[in-house]
């Protein structure tokens, strides 16, 4: 099997640059509300904490964007090179309108559990489930869960002995 990259998801600059800003918009508001003078000290603590958790995402957000996600014969991975999901232990992908899944994108659920990890606006993995999409396109995650679909729908078909 070769390591070819079949089809890749990334966030394009613009798409980048809307999301961390609107999160970074989020903590600043925040933070200037709670120095300008809320009702209370609960609120003020409340409203510093929610502000710098979006400025700490805002900023998580665009290193994590940088990179993209591949799929290959043998599963997906990001560009940085860190595992997602093994082909060969993918057991559900699921893109319906209905599913816990990110904006664009789709959900595997794997045979065995892996860490936790996320990179937001690309992926996330906790226990069992992957979730692949955020301000990445609609039309990236759709051609790489159909590719996705196929490779899944030919490892069911091979016999144990082949895998």
């Amino acid at each position: 099997m070769s390591e070819d990259v079949l089809a890749s998801v990334g966030a394009s600059t613009p798409r980048r640059v809307m999301g961390v800003m609107m999160l970074a918009t989020v903590g600043v508001f925040s933070v200037y509300i709670a120095g300008a003078g809320s009702p209370d000290f609960g609120w003020t603590l409340f409203l510093v904490g929610v502000g710098a958790g979006a400025l700490w995402l805002a900023q998580r957000m665009w290193r994590a964007t940088r990179h993209r996600i591949e799929l290959t014969e043998q599963g997906l991975r990001s560009s940085d090179g860190t595992e997602i999901a093994r082909i060969d232990e993918i057991e559900v992908l699921d893109r319906g309108f209905m599913a816990f899944k990110p904006s664009n994108g789709f959900v595997l659920r794997l045979s065995s559990v892996h860490g936790r990890n996320w990179q937001p606006g690309l992926w996330w993995r906790l226990g069992r489930r992957v979730g692949i999409g955020g301000v990445t396109p609609g039309s990236q995650s759709k051609a790489m869960s159909e590719i996705l679909a196929a490779l899944i729908a030919r490892k069911e078909m091979k016999p144990p002995d082949q895998l």
